[in-house]
């Protein structure tokens, strides 16, 4: 695929979670690798709703702008994991409701803040470790991100007090585990209260690739 046509799916792909309230404002960001080297990146503040392909950021492995608008501050933790899993193609990282709503939460289990209960969220997700809250922008955030990125096969990731962070091989299947993991967060709080029937660690372990 050109950089162009990378561009023009960002932008579609970024104004259909706006539309369907996924993210809201200039929040969230998105990036995808195109090369070894090369990264693109939605611009800082930029809003899903309104942003041309002309906006977003190419940078190189170093994070150094080469073409398109001034990169997003979170540029750092995108580095960091695209460091840590070489076969990353692009990273999703949003302010959904719900997902930023269990971010919130004080009684977090950081090794995995969402326990299975739907073969989706194992096979989209895996599990949701947590990073200790930062502030956006935060160096921390990015080597916390890389150390449980190679500690772990997660392929989602829980900023507390802040929002998910997706992975996937391809632009849209990172969108797509987004989604799945966002659902999975809106069912978690659905059910509360109710008499959960969680995933055996066999049902599990036959869900993992």
């Amino acid at each position: 695929m050109s950089i162009g046509a990378y561009r023009e799916r960002m932008c579609a792909l970024g104004c259909s979670l706006f539309d369907r309230g996924l993210v809201a404002g200039g929040a969230g960001n998105i990036s995808v690798r195109t090369a070894k080297d090369r990264i693109l990146i939605t611009p800082t503040g930029g809003n899903f709703g309104r942003m041309g392909p002309d906006d977003i950021s190419e940078v190189d492995a170093d994070g150094a702008l080469l073409t398109g608008a001034k990169p997003s501050k979170e540029l750092p933790f995108h580095l960091s994991l695209y460091r840590a899993r070489p076969k990353t193609g692009a990273i999703v990282h949003l302010h959904s409701t719900y997902l930023t709503a269990l971010a919130c939460r004080q009684d977090l289990d950081y090794e995995n803040a969402l326990r299975p209960f739907t073969p989706y969220y194992v096979m989209r997700a895996g599990s949701l470790p947590v990073v200790p809250y930062y502030r956006p922008g935060d160096p921390r955030i990015g080597e916390d991100l890389e150390a449980l990125a190679r500690k772990t096969d997660a392929r989602a990731f829980l900023l507390a007090s802040h929002g998910p962070v997706v992975l996937g091989d391809t632009l849209e299947q990172a969108v797509d585990n987004a989604e799945e993991l966002e659902e999975t967060a809106k069912l978690a709080f659905l059910l509360r209260g109710e008499r959960i029937r969680y995933l055996t660690d066999a049902e599990i372990a036959e869900l993992r690739p």
